[in-house]
């Protein structure tokens, strides 16, 4: 039977630390409920994760007994939100929490829903107009 290592050990346990920490619900969150919206917390997660360990002998050590150990580990978790979806009726809409775009390019596009939106409104009452204009001349 092949003994089981002390950085197997360590290991196991920082990964399962770090499971606890960055899970699915993490990232996105539960969603919280009003009146007749929902809105569904985004958040972005960093990782870092780092171990070692080393065998050395231990003064007085028999050939055939244990080595000694000394390891250890460390693990750093970075959370930020990043946006949030905001649920109402059948319209959903990303909200994000960074800053303003920093150039015209990114502001262009992150307009571009909006934009549409606004053009397609028009043409609807553009059109609305016009079939009631009609109607009057008949």
């Amino acid at each position: 039977m092949e003994k089981q290592h002390s950085i197997n050990d360590l290991l196991t346990n920082t990964m399962q630390k770090i499971r606890e920490l960055a899970d699915a619900n993490t990232i996105v969150g539960q969603p919280i409920h009003t009146d007749n919206v929902t809105i569904i917390p985004v958040s972005k997660v960093s990782l870092g994760f780092a171990s070692g360990g080393s065998d050395f002998a231990v003064k007085g050590q028999k050939p055939e007994g244990d080595s000694g150990f000394g390891g250890g580990s460390g693990a750093g978790v970075n959370i930020s939100p990043v946006a949030f979806l905001v649920v109402k009726g059948d319209s959903v809409r990303l909200l994000p929490v960074a800053p303003p775009a920093a150039t015209t390019l990114d502001r262009v596009v992150e307009m571009a829903p909006e934009v549409i939106d606004k053009v397609t409104d028009f043409i609807e009452k553009q059109q609305n107009k016009d079939k009631e204009k009609d109607k009057e001349l008949f």
